[in-house]
């Protein structure tokens, strides 16, 4: 992979498909099936989604807002790591939030 540097801030929100409704993302790298992605994830107030679980493993900064997932609140500036195959959720965010989330390659 080459060299890349974005500025996100000058990035248009996209719709996200399979998220739930009004929820929006910016996609920072993406390659072929089974590579490495980043993207900004904008979740909506009100925002829901099931537990679930991915092949590859997953991490989350919370850049503003906070979400909920089980008995936790994720608050900006919080790190999560989560490992491949492993459940996790359900989440969801009162009032809204930003997260960075980096998938590993397969």
């Amino acid at each position: 992979m080459e060299k890349m540097i974005i500025n996100y801030e000058e990035m248009s929100w996209q719709k996200a498909e399979g998220y739930p409704e009004g929820t929006e993302l910016k996609v920072l790298r993406e390659g072929s099936e089974g590579a490495a992605r980043t993207v900004i994830l904008k979740m909506a107030k009100g925002f829901e989604m099931k537990a679930h679980s991915h092949v590859p493993t997953e991490q989350h900064i919370v850049l503003e807002g906070a979400y909920e997932s089980g008995d936790q609140v994720f608050k900006s500036g919080t790190y999560q790591f989560i490992p491949k195959h492993t459940d996790h959720g359900p989440y969801k965010s009162a009032e809204g939030a930003v997260v960075l989330v980096i998938w590993d390659p397969v």
